[in-house]
C-alpha cells in the first residue's frame, strides 16, 4: 500500500525579528509592498507589523535595483501589493538571509493525508501498522519549504507519540534513505513494515 502526504502552509509565517518598540520578536506580513524610485534605480521593501504593538517595520526585497531589470509584471504585482508574490518573496532565501531574519511556521502548516488509511482496529489505542500485513510506502510532499522534524511529520501523520515514532525506528520498522533526524524542507518517502 502507499499513501501521499503534502505538508501545505495555510497562511503565511511569521517573521522572527527583533522589535524596537516593544518585547515582541515576531512580525506578520502586512501583504503591501514599498516602491520608491530614484530616477532609474529602484528601492522595494516588503511591509510587515509586529505581532506585538502592530508597528511597521521593512525587509528589503531589492536596492538600487535598475527599473530595466525588473520584469514588467512583477512590477506589476509589487504595484498591486500581489499576495502570492508576498509569500513567495517572505520565503526567499536571499530576502531572508539580506534582512538578517528567520521564519515561524508555527501553526502555519497541515498534514493532508490521502490514501489508504491505517485500520484503527477495536479499542483505544490501535498503535501504528498498515490494515493488512504488507508495508505501507508513504511519500512526503512539500507545497513550500517548511523546515521540520520528520518524526513529527510521521507521528503526525500516523496519529502516534513522537516516542513511539523514535522506537519504530530504532526497530527498524520505519525505515527512510532520507536522514529521519533533525529537519527537513523538502521531499521524502519512508517505509512502515507491518
Amino acid at each position: 500500500m502507499s499513501q501521499t502526504w503534502v505538508v501545505a502552509p495555510t497562511c503565511p509565517p511569521l517573521v522572527v525579528r527583533r522589535c524596537h518598540s516593544c518585547p515582541s520578536d515576531r512580525f506578520r506580513a502586512s501583504g503591501k509592498f514599498r516602491v520608491n524610485a530614484h530616477h532609474k534605480s529602484l528601492d522595494v521593501w516588503l511591509l510587515v507589523l509586529c505581532a506585538g504593538c502592530g508597528q511597521t517595520a521593512k525587509l528589503t526585497v531589492f536596492e538600487r535595483v535598475n527599473v530595466r531589470s525588473l520584469r514588467p509584471d512583477l512590477l506589476d504585482r509589487l504595484h498591486t501589493n500581489d499576495p502570492g508574490l508576498t509569500a513567495e518573496l517572505l520565503q526567499h532565501p536571499a530576502v531572508l538571509h539580506r534582512n538578517g531574519v528567520a521564519l515561524d511556521w508555527t501553526g502555519a502548516w497541515r498534514l493532508d493525508v490521502t490514501g489508504p488509511g491505517l485500520d484503527p482496529g477495536p479499542g483505544p489505542s490501535p498503535g501504528p501498522g498498515p490494515a493488512d500485513d504488507d508495508a505501507l510506502e508513504v511519500s512526503v510532499r512539500f507545497a513550500a519549504h517548511i523546515p521540520l522534524r520528520p518524526v513529527r511529520l510521521i507521528a503526525d501523520g500516523l496519529g502516534v507519540s513522537r516516542a513511539e515514532v523514535k522506537r519504530l525506528i530504532d526497530e527498524g520498522k520505519i525505515v527512510s534513505a532520507h536522514r529521519l533526524s533533525g529537519k527537513a524542507g523538502g521531499d521524502f518517502t519512508f517505509l512502515l513494515k507491518g
